[in-house]
């Protein structure tokens, strides 16, 4: 399983590990059981049970293409929905436990889901999906080609998970909070400013602990009130974490 490095705008480095070839294709097969179990439900349901095949028979060709277009749009656009809705995971990526990120760092957009989906319908549709898998096999973050220009990798979810790696801190029931202010930061910051600042902490980078409180302090416009910048970075973690866990 190869090392997928992402750049955040901090200028730190953070390893994920990528999903594997065998990974994607698990979740790939999950979703199209998906997509076959729906396309059987539909059939049964509107060709069998409702016969819409009689009212077909009486309408022109165009019509009745936009009719079974619009009965199978849903298997259509599955991949791009799911994944923008969910963040970077259909079904089947949630079940094999792998996720779509941007290798900047970012979440990934709508934009970014929408050219992997027009992509996949090229490598999909042309020597029987052999050129996807060609590009993830030779691609040292398992790309395919979509990923390639989305600026996109998959990585997995499995390895284990402590609240030091999430953006969650353990505050007591008394604790009483700081920098109000700290709201004006999303939880993708979070993730960034603390990830940053743990490094950052393990490494003794007293440097880049103060350009961290610095860069805080511009964005949010909190004044900070110690002249320790490590203290000052830990509680606006848990200030972050008492507003979100109380609104």
């Amino acid at each position: 399983m190869s090392e997928l490095t992402i750049s955040t705008t901090q200028n730190v480095t953070i390893n994920f590990k990528a999903a594997s070839v065998g990974e994607r294709m698990s979740a790939s097969l999950l979703d199209l059981l998906i997509k076959i179990a729906y396309i059987i439900v539909v059939v049964y349901v509107f060709f069998y049970l409702l016969r819409i095949t009689d009212i077909l028979d009486k309408i022109d060709m165009w019509s009745r293409m936009a009719i079974i277009v619009l009965f199978f749009f849903p298997v259509m656009v599955y991949s791009v929905t799911l994944e923008s809705i969910f963040e970077g995971q259909t079904i089947g990526k949630k079940i094999v436990k792998i996720k779509v990120v941007k290798i900047d760092g970012y979440q990934a957009s709508f934009g970014d889901y929408l050219i992997r989906w027009l992509f996949r319908i090229i490598e999909n549709n042309m020597l029987g999906g052999m050129i996807g898998l060609i590009s993830m096999s030779i691609s040292n973050k398992t790309q395919r080609m979509g990923d390639m220009a989305a600026g996109t990798a998959i990585i997995t979810l499995k390895n284990n998970v402590s609240i030091s790696s999430t953006i969650l801190e353990e505050i007591g029931e008394t604790y009483l909070p700081v920098y109000p202010l700290v709201i004006k930061l999303s939880d993708n910051d979070m993730r960034i400013i603390k990830e940053t600042f743990q490094i950052a902490e393990k490494n003794g980078d007293i440097e880049t602990i103060q350009k961290l409180s610095k860069k805080i302090q511009t964005v949010t416009g909190i004044k900070m009130q110690t002249s320790n910048q490590m203290d000052f970075i830990k509680t606006i973690l848990k200030d972050y974490n008492f507003y979100t866990q109380n609104m």
